[in-house]
């Protein structure tokens, strides 16, 4: 975008007058996350009905798994074009767009007549979905100005760390009670309603959009590699570790096609799908490092404590979402708080404080056992969602303030996509991990198959009490890994920034890059 440095000094509407955000504010940022949530929720919602699905559909685990695993690589693959598509259309239009496509999505799926078409839709959803994360944070970002950047990221956050707590909850009760159909078809009122409220209240862009031409080459390096990575992390967790000659494979094409595109933006510098040159800003790389870990601390725990509830202690998947929950409260407890200190005072002061908390919450699971007290494990739930309540969004709000504003739409899209690779990669190492635990423990209950906890599922009641303490000793070595995978944020929570935004009104002109 092509703005003189006068017109930068005056800040959007709303972002100046004072560090409260308005009423027109907080109102768009509530329609950015009636959108936001139905793609959150779509993230966790379906994990509760692979069972009902595999018995509808006359089909394995081994099929049945690509209707989430299609829609996390659609979404991956996404990603990237978002900042191109709204410093080219703007983030109106681009929003709008993304609504349509999840929506569309979302109807085909429910329609679906075997797996095959089933799988396909899920990718038309995805790819609507990943649109929507960093499409509405390069929204409101632009609309809060970085001086409210803590408080704006605190209201979009809310379904980020909510949507894992309701998603299951959702989806059980719709499987469980209504038909699984209805886990696609109820985005179609909310998508009508987010889509209203957009025409409604999404401000037009003004100007011209300048966006360089698409960057085909980075298109045809960044978000393959971004698939074979996320496909080899897959397979890693479906077969048993990340030894196979096939899962290494999978995982060094991703990472040579990462390496080839990073060599590629380097070059092309401004005009590529994502400038590499961002990381050359310590406060934006630190709070990337920040970023990734808080994505495995948060999905991997996703993983292992709805597993835990449903194998260890023999409970449903209806109630294993209710037993969540407390993580869901404490996050929305400590958000707005922790966005109010972040302009106040600077992340470098909020997002330590947030890890400890985060880590004292994951102890007692590092320790559970087979009779451990649902009240111990949700008070440490509750403690666990004031951890990551201070953590993702201070970070990420740190990530942005240090950015241009013609720079801030591709530097959101980059941050979602380091969570979304930190959420994958803690998801497939801790399968792995509990996979390896369960088989060394219960060779029997593990050789059923693939993923966490093979065939556990499928024990029945009367012997899942005779097994449930050495299954509860696998979880809980699990959890050790997740306690440390947690505890390295540490490092980089220590180099964020500590002094608040008061000082500024405006984005600064050019990225400190060099």
């Amino acid at each position: 975008m092509s703005e003189s440095p006068a017109t930068r000094v005056a800040p959007p509407a709303g972002a100046g007058g004072g560090e409260r955000l308005d009423r027109q504010t907080i109102v768009l940022g509530l329609v950015i996350v009636s959108g936001t949530l139905m793609a959150i929720l779509d993230t966790t919602i379906v994990n509760v009905a692979l069972e009902t699905l595999g018995r509808d559909f006359d089909t394995g685990l081994s099929t049945i798994q690509w209707v989430i695993t299609g829609y996390m690589l659609a979404m991956g693959t996404v990603i990237p074009l978002t900042g191109w598509a709204v410093d080219r259309f703007g983030g109106r239009r681009v929003w709008m767009t993304s609504i349509v496509l999840f929506v569309l999505g979302s109807a085909l799926s429910g329609a679906a007549w075997n797996i095959e078409s089933l799988i396909v839709f899920r990718v038309v959803q995805g790819l609507g979905g990943g649109m929507l994360m960093p499409t509405g944070m390069a929204i409101l970002t632009m609309a809060a100005g970085p001086r409210r950047m803590g408080r704006i990221m605190s209201i979009v956050g809310v379904p980020m760390l909510l949507g894992p707590v309701l998603g299951p909850v959702l989806g059980g009760w719709l499987v469980q009670d209504v038909d699984w159909r209805w886990i696609f078809f109820v985005n179609l009122p909310v998508g009508a309603l987010a889509f209203a409220l957009a025409w409604w209240k999404v401000p037009h862009d003004h100007g011209e959009h300048t966006a360089p031409r698409i960057d085909l080459r980075g298109l045809l390096l960044l978000p393959p590699g971004f698939v074979l990575l996320i496909y080899g992390l897959s397979t890693a967790s479906s077969n048993g570790g990340f030894g196979r000659p096939s899962t290494i494979a999978w995982l060094v094409g991703g990472v040579v096609l990462i390496a080839l595109f990073a060599l590629h933006s380097l070059r092309r510098r401004g005009r590529a799908l994502i400038d590499v040159r961002l990381f050359a800003d310590r406060t934006f790389a630190t709070a990337a490092v920040a970023v990734f870990f808080v994505g495995i601390a948060l999905m991997g725990s996703m993983l292992l404590i709805p597993l835990y509830y449903q194998t260890a202690r023999g409970e449903g998947a209806f109630a294993a979402g209710l037993l969540l929950a407390p993580q869901g409260l404490g996050a929305a407890t400590a958000m707005p708080l922790a966005g109010v200190v972040t302009d106040k005072l600077g992340a470098g002061r909020i997002v330590p404080v947030g890890i400890v908390v985060l880590v004292l919450g994951t102890i007692p699971f590092a320790t559970v056992g087979a009779d451990t007290s649902y009240w111990l494990l949700g008070g440490a739930l509750y403690v666990r969602g004031l951890g990551l309540g201070c953590t993702m969004m201070p970070t990420m709000s740190a990530a942005l303030t240090t950015l241009s504003r013609a720079v801030v739409s591709r530097a959101s899209s980059t941050l979602n996509i380091i969570v979304q690779l930190g959420g994958s990669v803690g998801t497939a190492l801790l399968a792995v991990v509990l996979s390896r635990q369960i088989s060394d423990r219960l060779p029997q209950a593990a050789g059923g198959g693939g993923g966490a906890g093979g065939g556990v599922g499928q024990i029945p009641e009367r012997v899942r009490e005779q097994l449930a303490p050495k299954l509860a000793d696998a979880f809980a070595h699990t959890f050790w890994i997740a306690l440390v995978l947690t505890a390295v944020l540490i490092l980089p929570a220590l180099l964020l920034p500590r002094h608040g935004a008061h000082e500024r009104d405006t984005v600064p002109d050019a990225p400190p890059m060099g």
